[in-house]
């Protein structure tokens, strides 16, 4: 992927990352980086050029086949919807969830009713009277229904409990590696992740800054020799791996931060001269297309 969408909320330049099918990448940055833009992106909900974001060979925002098919799937923040002063509230209507469930044409049974038992849904859930907890279960089974190839996740286990959270990886995790699925998964909690992730991106304002197979960065947190050491007795409860992940991407972004504490002192101390201001001949910029 490369492209410079300078007309969405955060630009994303020079960005490349090769996963290979059955991938389980953690994408990682600071607040504000671009995850979720970039998610967004490769999801197609921005119109970029044709040639700038490919998905299965595929552009992401025009093949609209790709997304309806359930092939490229993207789970991101709840569904919310902003209301006059009251901002972002959640969006609730009294329809059970068997009825969202069930609606959803070409899926296979068993399969829903594998993801609707995981997820631990009644099926007679009002809607409007669910907790954030209990939406994104519903949510969560609706984006999972049909068998995606790619899946793009955006902090989807935030509201979820600690078995419900661990329950999904385990299933992402059982469908990377019996279907080659590919996930990409931007989060940070890190509770879990310890053997769970293949792969590790690191953004940095908009920029792909550290990427690739998660053991070029810690060889402990490599999947196969976690699993192994696991089943030696090597670990206990996770207790000796369990902060490994979490150190890294802390110590990337004290290393960050601290990096960008320098940038402004430097621009304060020598602060870039001003440009001349032109002086507009006309009353005002209106003014100019009546001469």
């Amino acid at each position: 992927y490369n492209s410079s969408a300078g007309s969405l909320a955060f630009e994303i330049a020079d960005f490349s990352l090769n996963l290979p099918p059955g991938s389980r990448c953690l994408l990682s940055g600071a607040n504000g980086t671009g995850k979720t833009t970039l998610l967004q992106v490769l999801a197609g909900k921005y119109m970029v050029p044709r040639s700038d974001v490919l998905v299965l060979g595929r552009p992401a925002f025009h093949d609209v086949a790709l997304t309806n098919s359930g092939e490229l799937s993207y789970l991101g923040t709840a569904w919310r919807r902003e209301v006059g002063c009251a901002g972002s509230v959640a969006l609730g209507a009294d329809i059970p969830a068997r009825t969202m469930i069930y609606g959803v044409p070409d899926v296979d049974p068993e399969r829903r009713n594998q993801l609707v038992e995981m997820l631990d849904i009644d099926l007679d859930w009002s809607m409007m009277k669910l907790s954030d907890g209990q939406r994104r279960r519903v949510q969560i089974c609706l984006g999972l229904l049909r068998p995606y190839k790619v899946l793009l996740l955006d902090e989807v286990t935030v509201d979820l409990d600690v078995v419900g959270r661990l329950d999904l990886l385990e299933f992402f995790k059982y469908e990377c590696e019996t279907r080659g699925a590919t996930v990409v998964y931007a989060t940070h909690i890190f509770d879990g992740l310890e053997g769970w992730a293949t792969h590790l991106a690191y953004l940095e304002n908009g920029k792909l800054k550290r990427g690739g197979r998660i053991e070029q960065f810690a060889p402990s947190l490599d999947p196969k020799l976690y699993e192994n050491q696991k089943r030696d007795g090597l670990i206990e409860g996770d207790v000796q791996n369990k902060t490994r992940l979490l150190e890294l991407v802390e110590d990337w972004l004290k290393e960050e931060h601290g990096d960008r504490k320098k940038r402004e002192e430097e621009e304060r101390l020598n602060p870039a001269p001003k440009k001349k201001e032109v002086k507009n001949p006309f009353g005002n910029r209106h003014m100019a297309y009546y001469r």
